[in-house]
């Protein structure tokens, strides 16, 4: 277990983002992450309204894969303001002990979204297709969401139960709350 780090640790973090998680920020996660290749204490600062959940979990699959791969480092999240949706997502992948807030940032947990419309056209076979396709979709859509919740809730004194029930309603939870809650290791 990780010792907790002192608020001088973050004064220099190796990768800065904030903005839409999207393409153009997994780039530039990209290129700070490998620019930081030679530090053992590599934080993340984050602040963000949200954006593509699958660039999210492309960015936290490089800190696990990171974080196995290299167990000498220490991969740090900071939260800043706000953390949203895609953001939490991400921050979700960090250990809980590696997860930091700064005094007032706001997490917001909610539910996926999905907007399509589905239209049938078509023999009766090809519709029941379609329509089987778009359910396998939003099962496994779900599936990822709380896979995610469940990454964001262990090693603290949340269920899932609880995300499960709370994120439909967008949930926002200030950062003395994330730290009681266990959620994240301490608020700077």
């Amino acid at each position: 277990m990780a010792a907790p780090l002192e608020p001088a640790a973050f004064a220099v973090p190796a990768v800065l983002l904030s903005g839409s998680v999207d393409h153009a920020m997994y780039h530039a996660f990209r290129q700070q992450l490998a620019a930081a290749a030679e530090r053992d204490l590599v934080v993340v600062e984050l602040s963000t309204l949200g954006g593509d959940p699958e660039i999210a979990r492309m960015m936290g699959e490089d800190i696990r894969f990171h974080s196995a791969l290299e167990p000498e480092r220490r991969f740090v999240f900071l939260g800043k303001a706000a953390i949203y949706s895609a953001g939490t997502t991400f921050m979700s992948f960090f250990a809980r002990q590696n997860r930091y807030l700064t005094r007032g940032t706001r997490l917001m947990v909610h539910e996926r979204k999905l907007d399509k419309t589905l239209k049938l056209n078509g023999p009766l076979t090809t519709c029941v297709a379609t329509v089987k396709a778009a359910l396998h979709e939003i099962e496994t859509s779900i599936a990822i969401q709380n896979e995610g919740f469940a990454n964001l809730v262990t090693g603290s004194r949340v269920s899932l139960e609880e995300v499960l029930r709370r994120a439909p309603e967008n949930w926002y939870v200030e950062a003395g709350e994330a730290q009681e809650l266990g959620l994240i290791e301490a608020v700077l």
